[in-house]
């Protein structure tokens, strides 16, 4: 893996008075009838565009949003995000629909200081997830500088990611892709211990890469969500109908044995929240141990198993948590999710929480703002970690000649 930032320019390395600056932003947020429900992407933007504003930039911001099949799918309008951009910057956001035309230009040239522009969905051109150097050379037209301040996007190469900055001479990063690096970087570089990865969620195979990255770096893995199933079962343990990669079965049980042979900690569940179905919450109860009825599925950790999780957490100074212990969305079933967030606010170590799943439910446990950091980009920051190089930010990368 490339190291870190290394060869990499910040926004604060480049002249941006009175240039153009093509600024790429994750503002991929989930809309519940057409409006926002979580707007931390877009909050976590503002340090860089309002850098941007303060120094005399002007800017034209881009993102995607969802994935549209075409122009037509409108429920993926950037409209609801232009709004609320324009209410947080006190400032006049707008929205310019055809993203692959130059029409741009006559508007910059008379743009105020009180105005940014926004290109509606860049997933509504093709271009885009294709990498299309001719879209790229559109926008490369206008602009004088590229910053990526997208980290959630940043392991595509698609056009706005990856063709733009390799056209693009003035190049580099914003605050918010700096801040993931850089906390990213403190999980695998002398990290203080003891250092437990918590890894929960529905498949091993999800995590495999990530979980052979942190073998030799941590001193324990503590394990939820379904994935602890195929463990279990891996270990000989009756797991009921619970999902089960039934593939990994063989990889889990040389896992079990790999993490013991170097005297690490493994955390498996000890008891569980079972129910008939993920949708009876009225039949669900707690197992006495780790076996599950053969009519029965589990869907959350059990008290014993939250107790003892804690307790691990509790003394760990630097945690990695990525994936949630059960089916946290029902709230019966949120509970071992609810209590590593709480367990992990109560620690006063290095507290990073991976995207995506995670992050929500931080976000929905209350303990948000309780961790050290918590990452904008779910598979962007484990491919990261896995070793996995990023597109987006190997292509602002410096060439360094021997």
């Amino acid at each position: 893996m490339a190291s870190g930032l290394k060869g990499i320019k910040t926004v604060r390395d480049l002249e941006v008075t009175g240039k153009v600056v093509f600024l790429r932003l994750d503002l991929n947020v989930p809309l519940e009838n057409g409006k926002i429900s979580d707007e931390t992407r877009i909050t976590a933007s503002l340090p860089t565009i309002k850098y941007l504003m303060d120094n005399g930039a002007k800017i034209v911001m881009c993102s995607h949003l969802g994935r549209p099949k075409t122009e037509a799918d409108r429920e993926f309008s950037m409209e609801p995000v232009a709004k609320r951009l324009s209410e947080l910057l006190s400032a006049e956001v707008i929205l310019w629909e055809d993203i692959a035309s130059d029409g741009i230009k006559a508007l910059l040239q008379n743009l105020r200081k009180t105005q940014l522009l926004l290109l509606e969905n860049v997933r509504f051109n093709p271009g885009e997830t294709k990498d299309s150097e001719e879209l790229a050379t559109v926008w490369a037209g206008y602009s004088d500088v590229y910053v990526n301040d997208a980290f959630g996007a940043s392991h595509r190469a698609h056009a706005s990611i990856h063709a733009l900055p390799n056209i693009m001479k003035n190049k580099g990063i914003g605050f918010l892709i700096e801040k993931e690096i850089n906390m990213l970087d403190s999980l695998l570089d002398n990290p203080k211990r003891p250092y437990l990865a918590v890894l929960g969620g529905a498949k091993v195979s999800d995590k495999i890469a990530v979980i052979e990255k942190l073998l030799d770096i941590v001193d324990g893995f503590v394990i939820g969500g379904a994935m602890a199933y195929t463990f279990l079962k891996a270990k000989g343990h009756a797991v009921g109908k619970s999902l089960v990669e039934g593939e990994k079965l063989n990889y889990a049980r040389q896992m079990v044995e790999r993490i013991e042979a170097r005297n690490k900690t493994l955390l498996l569940p000890v008891d569980h929240v079972v129910t008939t179905s993920i949708s009876d919450t009225k039949s669900a109860h707690t197992t006495n141990d780790m076996n599950i009825a053969d009519n029965e599925l589990g869907v959350d950790i059990g008290p014993k198993t939250i107790k003892a999780y804690s307790t691990a957490l509790h003394e760990a100074a630097t945690v990695f948590w990525n994936g949630p212990m059960g089916v946290f969305e029902t709230a019966e079933f949120s509970k071992g999710t609810f209590a590593i967030a709480k367990a992990l606010a109560e620690n006063s170590g290095n507290k990073i929480v991976g995207g995506g799943d995670s992050a929500a439910a931080a976000e929905a446990s209350g303990y948000a703002d309780k961790m050290t950091h918590i990452s904008t980009g779910g598979g962007a920051s484990l491919e990261y970690l896995q070793g996995d190089r990023l597109p987006g930010l190997e292509i602002l990368r410096t060439k360094i000649r021997n």
